[in-house]
């Protein structure tokens, strides 16, 4: 069997609406993630909206993670060469991540294409993920039914209190937490960036950057499940 594989979503948006401010995706809720599906010998594709570089925030050297990702070529230049969106077979994936930053809350809801690839690799059984900012790309995605994807699922992400925390709740177009649950989900949270990851079928959510590793812990593990099921799903060849 051909190794599972994993797309990575990143923002494209490099600026803090009208604040001027840079922004990006957050470097640690890339390389945490990237690490376990590594480990677990999974393939792994970078996407973001526009294609291309993808602007990067949270660059704490400090963070062994984060040096060895910089400090691998072939790693950087996945960040530097994103896939654009048409460029994407959703059938080629058992898995989708979208990473935070606060950028996604710019270019990740509206993405008509980015949500049709989340809803093609769910609704043919794969795994979905998201951390901090990063489920802001699930917002309007919808399954083959018409309901929205996180429409009676438990779900969290960077809360209505942590974004206040931040002093970015009157920057960010919408609260997210708030947007999520006028979308039918049941929100979970912990305090204000404790670890806390929540899996709700086959969709996987943390709250925070201090969530990142423990939703690719968990979509490993479904992502291990399902292969378990596939493979017990082919029948044995006897002589």
């Amino acid at each position: 069997m051909q190794p599972q594989k994993v797309l990575i979503v990143l923002t494209s948006t490099s600026t803090l609406g009208s604040s001027g401010k840079d922004t990006g995706f957050y470097l640690p809720e890339v390389t945490h993630p990237y690490e376990v599906f590594a480990q677990a010998g999974f393939g792994i594709d970078f996407v973001s909206p526009k294609g291309g570089k993808a602007p990067m925030t949270g660059i704490d050297l400090e963070d062994p993670l984060n040096k060895a990702f910089l400090d691998d070529p072939e790693r950087v230049a996945q960040v530097e060469q994103t896939l654009s969106p048409d460029q994407i077979d959703p059938n080629q994936y058992d898995a989708i991540f979208y990473a935070g930053g606060h950028g996604t809350m710019w270019d990740f809801p509206d993405h008509e294409q980015l949500a049709q690839i989340a809803a093609a690799i769910y609704d043919r059984g794969g795994v979905i993920g998201a951390v901090c900012h990063g489920p802001a790309g699930l917002v309007n995605i919808k399954l083959a039914n018409g309901e929205y994807l996180v429409a009676g699922k438990t779900v969290s992400a960077f809360t209505n209190q942590e974004e206040a925390a931040v002093e970015l709740a009157e920057v960010v177009p919408f609260l997210l937490e708030s947007k999520l649950r006028e979308r039918g989900a049941e929100f979970s949270k912990a305090p204000n960036f404790q670890a806390h990851v929540v899996v709700s079928e086959r969709l996987v959510t943390g709250q925070n950057p201090a969530s990142a590793t423990g939703v690719g812990e968990q979509m490993t593990v479904l992502m291990n499940q399902r292969e378990q099921r596939s493979a017990s799903s082919i029948p044995s060849l006897t002589a």
